[in-house]
């Protein structure tokens, strides 16, 4: 009985991929996708079945708190690249990962309260010009550029 019991009680070093989506609530094809795009690591253990060390856990709570805001998953693999890979990333790496995202994330607000603010001004002109829409073509910005279509905001 000591035994089973000091064995309950020893971490495990490493966790399999169920183990992870378990966890972290993160589909294991989810889980495959991140890796194949570098924002997770794993290793192969005998049987050649992949296996995660525990910060990875942390690694994947970043990620869909991130995707939540709507960081997109280029710059999130950005920013996971900068942290170390031996170590669980700590309250001040994610301080210093979401301070990158402040900015991008208040000019993603602010366009989203301009659109919100323009619908009215677009529901009541009922025509939907693109010469003279605010939403669309302000300032008939896409007329100068010539004829055919025009993507206005990239972003």
């Amino acid at each position: 009985m000591a035994n089973a019991r000091s064995a309950a009680k020893m971490p495990k070093r490493e966790l399999s991929v169920g183990e992870v989506a378990a966890r972290s609530g993160v589909a294991v094809s989810a889980l495959h996708f991140y890796e194949a795009k570098g924002l997770i690591r794993s290793g192969r253990n005998r049987g050649n079945q992949r296996r995660y060390s525990r910060d990875v856990l942390r690694r994947v709570a970043i990620i869909k708190v991130a995707q939540r805001a709507g960081v997109p998953l280029a710059t999130i693999a950005e920013a996971l690249h900068a942290l170390p890979d031996a170590r669980t990333p700590t309250a001040a790496d994610w301080t210093r990962l979401s301070a990158r995202w402040r900015d991008e994330l208040d000019q993603r607000i602010a366009r989203l309260t301009r659109l919100r603010d323009e619908l009215n001004g677009c529901i009541g002109c009922g025509c939907l010009s693109m010469r003279d829409c605010p939403l669309r073509n302000p300032y008939d910005a896409l007329g100068e550029a010539g004829a055919g279509p025009r993507l206005l905001d990239p972003a």
